[in-house]
């Protein structure tokens, strides 16, 4: 089976336009993909590898891609699996702006139960005129860095080597 599903839970879309992209490089390279928020998935039957991802804060994925990853634990171990994070703004790695941190500590029960082939981070977007009020308090308060820091050539290279394995290069 060489359908992918790229699934995801983004708040105001920059990790939705990450989703897009890898399922674009991967149809690029021949392989039958969907690609769908986190919450519109129900069953993986008709999939031989996931990608899923998840815009991050405070540490911790958004509910509907959680959710997917612990409730549909038992499939994503059988199948070939790969997961993103999405999240960090400023300039440099974004496992360094995270002190280290790539993936969220009450997930990883599972994380280590499916075993996937990889678990990366890449930076994100903060648009500030998506921000409710609330919102813009805190990124002032905490003088997070806003901007687009999507690195688009990382995200292109890392859903290559996803092609790549599904295909058994």
């Amino acid at each position: 089976m060489d359908r992918v599903l790229v699934a995801y839970g983004s708040k105001y879309g920059a990790t939705a336009e990450i989703a897009r992209r890898i399922g674009e490089v991967l149809e690029r390279a021949g392989l039958a993909v969907d690609v769908k928020p986190a919450d519109q998935v129900s069953d993986l039957a008709p999939y031989g590898a996931v990608v899923l991802g998840s815009a991050v804060y405070a540490g911790q994925w958004r509910k509907e891609a959680a959710q997917l990853l612990e409730a549909q634990e038992e499939a994503l171990a059988a199948r070939d699996v790969w997961l993103f994070s999405s999240g960090p703004t400023g300039e440099g790695d974004p496992e360094e702006i995270l002190k280290g941190w790539s993936f969220p500590e009450q997930l990883q029960p599972a994380l280590v139960r499916i075993n996937p082939h990889e678990v990366t981070v890449f930076s994100g977007e903060m648009d500030m005129q998506k921000l409710n009020f609330g919102e813009k308090l805190i990124i002032k308060a905490i003088k997070a860095p806003t901007g687009d820091f999507r690195d688009w050539d990382s995200i292109k290279a890392w859903a290559e080597s996803i092609a790549a394995a599904v295909q058994g290069g």
